[in-house]
């Protein structure tokens, strides 16, 4: 087996949750646009995308609209990344982690014919600090 560590300094959360939902979604091939990163990136910071004062600092931050939010988040519920739970829209919590604290992924690559969805193949897991 070849291992291989890389270390990549961030400068805040978001930056941090963007890099690792355009991880997830390259080794799981979802094709994931930059701006649904953004959103899932936002959206798992901020706990949820269903206020209006939430989706409209979105709106600004990313220069987008409502419209083009709904839509990502239609997409991103049939694919299992966005779940609705009482009522808010958020990150499946399989995916969703704490991006205050700094990042470590094990991702191993083997030679076996397997289909992983978001969910599949993720094991969360803090360690304490």
């Amino acid at each position: 087996m070849i291992v291989q560590r890389l270390k990549l300094d961030v400068s805040t959360d978001m930056e941090l949750a963007e890099k690792y939902y355009s991880i997830l979604s390259a080794i799981n091939n979802l094709h994931l646009t930059e701006r649904e990163i953004q959103l899932i990136a936002f959206t798992a910071i901020k706990g949820n995308i269903t206020y209006a004062n939430v989706r409209e600092e979105f709106c600004k931050t990313y220069k987008s609209t409502s419209p083009t939010i709904n839509n990502i988040v239609s997409k991103l519920k049939k694919i299992g990344v966005f779940i609705k739970e009482n009522g808010k829209v958020k990150v499946n919590p399989i995916i969703s982690i704490d991006f205050k604290k700094d990042l470590m992924l094990d991702i191993r690559l083997v030679h076996e014919e397997a289909n992983i969805n978001v969910g599949e193949g993720v094991d969360h897991q803090e360690d304490g600090n």
